[in-house]
């Protein structure tokens, strides 16, 4: 069964090509392929929720100490008959909560579009308890579908230490003119196709055999949000002329 809450740290990274071959190699010794898809490779596509004046995205742009997102995800190609997990994030001093449930993409449709016709408790969900958060979270913001982002994801889980995760995320892209999940996982590239970002998960603190490997490879942490970075491509007329867009290409900022 899928974890379903669960909290822990994690760092980011961009990487190049070269870097994600290089790192494979040395790591491998330590880590082990996701049991999830094909050798740890599959397809990552998220549904993100804003309001009206981008309230999620200013928290997140700004690095407030706290701030949270809501999405709809999906994994690989699926139909509207498939599954998808609606999952809350937030993030408090560099520590990541998730609270997510598992339920039929079509019942998620149908929550979105008539919350307040049908009650909660008539949804066929993995985790009621979850669902009421999700429903509070999107009253208190009145979120709204905002954009589809997707990537290509290769997940390794550590061999002696199962907590230890880490992922390479490639040829991200997104959409807004196409809200529908069971649609595909095509849209515009957001971020230089020869860079990857690199999630390391731990819940205490990253290996040091880890950490001795980064450094060697000159992986330099780099904060790089997926949900700010497509909202400043396909969004760009609608913010403000003042806020400093996302850089992300080879080199760095």
């Amino acid at each position: 069964m899928a974890i379903e809450i669960f909290k822990r740290k994690e760092q980011k990274y961009l990487i190049t090509l070269e870097q994600y071959s290089l790192l494979l190699e040395q790591i491998m010794p330590y880590m082990r392929s996701d049991t999830f898809g094909t050798d740890g490779k599959y397809i990552v596509s998220s549904l993100y929720f804003d309001s009206n004046d981008y309230k999620i995205y200013f928290e997140t742009k700004n690095k407030l100490a706290f701030r949270q997102k809501l999405r709809l995800r999906t994994y690989n190609e699926t139909g509207i008959d498939g599954t998808a997990f609606f999952e809350v994030k937030q993030k408090h001093n560099k520590v990541v909560n998730k609270r997510r449930m598992l339920l039929p993409l079509q019942e998620a449709y149908l929550y979105m579009e008539k919350r307040d016709e049908q009650h909660l408790n008539s949804f066929h969900t993995s985790n009621l308890q979850v669902l009421r958060e999700i429903d509070h979270f999107r009253t208190l913001y009145e979120l709204k579908p905002e954009m589809i982002v997707s990537y290509d994801r290769h997940a390794l889980h550590g061999i002696d230490d199962p907590n230890l995760r880490i992922t390479f995320d490639f040829d991200l892209r997104c959409r807004n003119d196409d809200l529908l999940l069971e649609h595909g996982s095509e849209g515009e590239y957001f971020i230089n196709r020869n860079l990857i970002v690199l999630e390391v998960k731990v819940n205490d603190s990253v290996p040091l055999w880890l950490t001795r490997i980064l450094q060697a490879l000159q992986c330099e942490q780099r904060s790089a949000s997926k949900y700010c970075t497509s909202m400043e491509l396909l969004q760009r007329n609608q913010l403000p002329g003042d806020v400093e867009r996302e850089y992300v290409s080879i080199g760095g900022i």
